[in-house]
C-alpha cells in the first residue's frame, strides 16, 4: 500500500497535466494500474484520486478489456460508489464523458463505456443530489439522445470483451429513472428512446440480454405514478406497429427479428411486474399483456 501511495503522489506531481488523450495516462504503465487494481484501487490522497479518475477516461476506449473494463470502469465505479470523488470532479467527469459520446469511435468502445460510467455519475446524484434541476434535465436529454442514437449492436467478443451500447444506455436511463428528483417532463424523451431500441429499426435480434436491461428504466419510471393505465396501454400498444408491414409476417428476417425483440422486452416487463410488490409496477401487467396479445 505504501508503494502505491508513493507511486500515485509522484504521478500527480509529475504527469497530471499531460494525462489528456493517452492511455495509460502518461507516466503510468499497465502494470502499475494492475497493481493498483490488486490493491482495490485504494488511494489515500483525495487530489491524486480525483486527478487519476479524470486521467483514466481515455482508457474507456482502449481495446484491451482488462484495461478498459477491469481497471478504468472498475476504478471509476468503485470510487463513485464509495463517495470518494468530489463534486467538482464528478462534474468534470460528466462533461467530458458526454463530450466523448460525440467523438469518433472507430473500435466501438468509447461511446458505450462512456454511457456506462455516466450511469455511475447519475447514481451519485440519486444517492446525494448535487446537480441542479437544469443540469439533471440536460443529463436526461443526453442519455435519451445517446440510447436512441445507438447503431452499433455488438455485444460480447471473446477477445475484446463488451461493447453493449444499448444495455449501457439503458443502465444510464435506469439510474435517472430511480432518482426521486426526476420530473414529469423527463418521462416522454426517456420512453421514446426506450421504444426506439425495444424494437430497433435495424432489425438486430438481441442475444446479450438487452431487452431485460431496456425493461428496467420502464419499471422504475412506472414507480413515479405519472401515467394512468390508459396511458400505459397506449404506450405499450404502440410498440407492435414498429415490427413492420403485416404482409411480411413470418416471411421476412427483419420482421422476425423485430418481433423477437419486442416479445423479449414485453416478457421481461411482465415477469418483473408480476413479481413486484410495488403497486405502480404491478399495474403494468395488464397493459403489457394487452400489447403481447396484439403482437402477430
Amino acid at each position: 500500500m505504501r508503494g502505491a501511495a508513493l507511486f500515485c503522489s509522484l504521478l500527480l506531481a509529475a504527469a497530471a497535466p499531460a494525462w489528456a488523450d493517452t492511455c495509460p495516462p502518461q507516466g503510468i504503465d499497465a502494470g502499475s494500474l494492475q497493481r493498483l487494481k490488486q490493491q482495490k484501487f485504494a488511494i489515500d490522497g483525495t487530489a491524486t484520486r480525483n486527478a487519476l479518475a479524470l486521467g483514466l477516461l481515455d482508457c474507456l476506449s482502449d481495446p484491451d478489456p482488462a484495461l478498459r473494463d477491469g481497471i478504468a470502469y472498475g476504478a471509476l465505479a468503485q470510487w463513485m460508489r464509495g463517495e470518494q470523488l468530489d463534486a467538482a470532479t464528478r462534474r468534470q467527469l460528466r462533461d467530458r464523458l458526454q463530450a466523448m459520446l460525440k467523438e469518433p469511435d472507430a473500435n466501438g468502445f468509447r461511446r458505450p463505456f462512456s454511457a456506462l460510467v455516466l450511469s455511475e455519475v447519475a447514481r451519485t446524484d440519486r444517492i446525494a443530489p448535487w446537480m441542479s434541476p437544469q443540469e439533471r434535465a440536460a443529463m436526461v436529454a443526453a442519455a435519451a439522445d445517446y440510447l436512441a442514437s445507438v447503431r452499433d449492436y455488438r455485444g460480447y467478443d471473446d477477445a475484446q470483451g463488451w461493447r453493449h451500447g444499448v444495455a449501457h444506455g439503458s443502465d444510464w436511463l435506469m439510474q435517472l429513472a430511480l432518482n426521486p428528483a426526476l420530473e414529469r417532463t423527463h418521462l416522454d424523451p426517456m420512453l421514446k428512446a426506450i421504444a426506439s431500441q425495444a424494437v430497433p429499426e435495424s432489425a438486430h435480434a438481441y442475444v446479450y440480454g438487452e431487452p431485460g436491461r431496456l425493461a428496467r428504466p420502464v419499471l422504475y419510471l412506472a414507480r413515479h405514478g405519472w401515467l394512468s393505465e390508459a396511458e400505459w396501454i397506449a404506450w405499450f400498444g404502440g410498440l407492435p406497429a414498429r415490427i413492420g408491414d403485416p404482409a411480411k409476417a413470418y416471411a421476412d428476417t427483419a420482421w422476425l427479428a423485430r418481433r423477437h425483440d419486442l416479445l423479449a422486452f414485453l416478457t421481461a416487463i411482465h415477469l418483473e411486474a408480476d413479481q413486484s410488490d410495488d403497486a405502480q409496477i404491478k399495474a403494468l401487467k395488464r397493459p403489457v399483456a394487452m400489447a403481447m396479445k396484439s403482437v402477430p
